[in-house]
């Protein structure tokens, strides 16, 4: 357990790092504020900020590479530093400008391979999964109780997830024409979720 919370302690500055970049370009593109409808950045500010979007991505996975000495735990690092990193991100953008002003304030969460979307809410929901789920499964191999997970558990996770970005993506084309977004997609979310929690709770009850 050592070990995750020098994880999570690494993303938690990270995210301290990732809010201080997008307070920055919001006020040199959005002085007004940000909302939707968007207007996009240049060409070459997006390009650059899949570079960025990209870079963290890598820099959640050697941590979680380092934390691990099995696939397993790594996957499970790589879980525990994504939503720490997550949440705090926008405790930090909270902290530092004001924003979001509710949960139900729409973002642009994501912007490979396409723009993701949603309120703020729905990713920190995902997170807070990511976390707690990530937390369980360490604890118990901490213990010794590693589990076996079977094909059916990692097709549910693996669709539960799915439906989830489906969420976050399928209405991506209102971010790239700047119009406002249509009532966010909860029902696709919430299956995708629960699939995904019913795939942990197996996991949770299964054994070596």
């Amino acid at each position: 357990m050592k070990r995750a919370l020098w994880v999570a302690a690494y993303a938690v500055a990270m995210a301290y790092l990732e809010a201080a970049v997008v307070v920055y370009l919001r006020a040199l593109y959005y002085p007004a504020g940000f909302a939707f409808p968007l207007v996009l950045i240049p060409d070459r500010m997006a390009a650059i900020e899949i570079g960025r979007e990209a870079a963290t991505i890598m820099m959640l996975l050697s941590i979680a590479w380092l934390a691990g000495p099995r696939p397993g735990e790594r996957f499970l690092h790589f879980c525990l530093a994504f939503g720490v990193w997550d949440i705090f991100y926008y405790v930090w953008l909270r902290a530092l400008a004001g924003w979001p002003p509710s949960l139900l304030t729409w973002d642009i969460l994501f912007l490979i391979p396409v723009p993701w979307a949603g309120p703020v809410l729905a990713p920190l929901l995902v997170s807070l999964g990511l976390v707690s789920g990530a937390m369980l499964l360490l604890a118990r191999r901490g213990r010794g109780e590693g589990a076996r997970l079977s094909a059916v558990v990692w097709g549910a996770g693996i669709v539960g997830g799915l439906l989830v970005l489906a969420a976050f993506t399928l209405d991506h084309d209102v971010v790239l024409k700047g119009l406002m977004p249509p009532p966010f997609r909860w029902g696709l979310f919430g299956a995708g979720m629960a699939l995904a929690a019913a795939a942990l709770v197996r996991a949770a009850r299964s054994r070596p």
